[in-house]
């Protein structure tokens, strides 16, 4: 296993950090910064001014990946149907059903990243060729429901499992260091608060939220918040206005201000109605965050028009979708093509076997199939940020990556 290590140590270390410098050894070990904002007092240790009742729901007039918002363009159907599956493009990475898939943002080297009932996380190099490419570490001990790569450090891999733990694997080192433990709970899902990575929003599946700051010593959570949810599946932060996040739970999807977080008596400001069944995960749009996208047990994908954040907030778009995956499947869950503000990506139980794409509107764009190299449900999928590559995990440890 260490010679494997240093393989894949090798390998990476060369596009992810193509020129590093050694830093110098500090002559005493830093304290690292707690964060004031959470504690709600300025650098003097003055309480800050209340936030005002009302949100501000204005979006900036720039968004991600620098473009405006009237400069975003749907994806055309010829970019689809250029991406294509071929057979060296599908291997088993992990031993047991994929819960999470994560993709390396390098434009230079194809990396994606599948979690596992186990708690095993397997790293697949798909510039290497056959089963030399695999790399797999079991950092966990129970699934791993989320992962992303760091936004402020793309050789950080940060891994959540149901175990209470979220870890952050450096993939140029083959270390995974443990960044937040609870014992009381059992942990679902993750995601950045801040753009540098700094803070996340952890979601339980008892249905609390927590908010951990990785400059702050130790492991444990600076908030933990009860939001009156029967349970938690997702959380999801808004791409712009960072400050707010969407959770789902039971029958119930809210957006909460991490501003006003506290141990109880937390509500909403706008809620997400007509859920019928379980709702499992709720995303906002990549670039604006002017819609979410929701995935429901009532077969049933849902996107919501989240541009002005009222209390109630209607179903813009419903998408008759079968969801009923039963308990050998892991759940579908209907993501955003990253490099698009209308563009649905999600699993299928239609035959032959294919990953579906839909238009906000509810229009069926295009099917990602490949009868002789995908023959089973890809229940979890992702896309590149950048690039037009998609990764769709079966409930068999198999990838299935569609490139042009």
């Amino acid at each position: 296993m260490l010679g494997i290590h240093c393989l894949f140590v090798h390998v990476l270390f060369s596009y992810l950090h193509p020129s590093r410098v050694k830093p110098k050894k500090p002559e005493e070990e830093l304290v690292r910064r707690r964060s004031m904002r959470l504690q709600r007092v300025d650098p003097s240790g003055a309480p800050l001014p209340e936030i005002p009742a009302q949100p501000d729901s204005v979006i900036d007039d720039y968004v991600r990946w620098g473009r405006r918002k009237e400069e975003i363009l749907p994806i055309p159907d010829t970019s689809l149907n250029q991406m294509i599956l071929t057979e060296d493009a599908v291997t088993k990475v992990v031993k047991n059903r994929i819960y999470s898939v994560a993709v390396h943002p390098s434009e230079s080297r194809t990396l994606v990243a599948a979690g596992d009932k186990s708690g095993q996380i397997g790293l697949w190099d798909l510039n290497s060729k056959g089963e030399d490419g695999v790399y797999v570490f079991i950092p966990h001990s129970q699934p791993v429901s989320c992962m992303s790569f760091s936004p402020l450090n793309p050789a950080h891999l940060l891994s959540l499992s149901y175990d209470g733990t979220i870890r952050c694997g450096d993939v140029t080192r083959a270390i995974f260091e443990e960044v937040y433990r609870t014992k009381e709970k059992s942990s679902s899902c993750f995601d950045f608060l801040a753009d540098n990575a700094s803070t996340l929003v952890v979601g339980h599946w008892d249905g609390d939220v927590a908010v951990v700051d990785k400059r702050t010593p130790g492991t444990s959570s600076e908030l933990s918040a009860n939001i009156n949810s029967k349970t938690i599946r997702t959380v999801h932060v808004h791409p712009v206005n960072r400050q707010y996040f969407v959770a789902a739970g039971a029958m119930n999807v809210c957006i909460y201000d991490a501003r006003y977080l506290k141990p109880n008596g937390n509500k909403p400001i706008s809620t997400l109605s007509g859920h019928t069944k379980s709702v499992a995960s709720a995303y906002f749009s990549p670039i604006t965050g002017d819609k979410v996208v929701t995935t429901c047990a009532d077969d049933k994908l849902r996107v919501y028009e989240t541009s002005s954040l009222s209390s109630t907030i209607p179903v813009l778009t419903a998408i008759k979708h079968n969801n009923n995956t039963g308990r050998w499947l892991t759940r579908f869950r209907a993501i955003w093509d990253p490099k698009q503000e209308d563009c649905i990506v999600v699993g299928s139980m239609a035959r032959p076997r294919q990953i579906e794409v839909f238009q906000a509107t509810g229009e069926q764009l295009h099917s990602f199939y490949n009868v002789d190299y995908l023959g089973s449900v890809c229940s979890i999928n992702a896309m590149h940020p950048t690039k037009n590559i998609l990764v769709g995990g079966n409930s068999s440890g198999r990838l299935h990556v569609f490139k042009d």
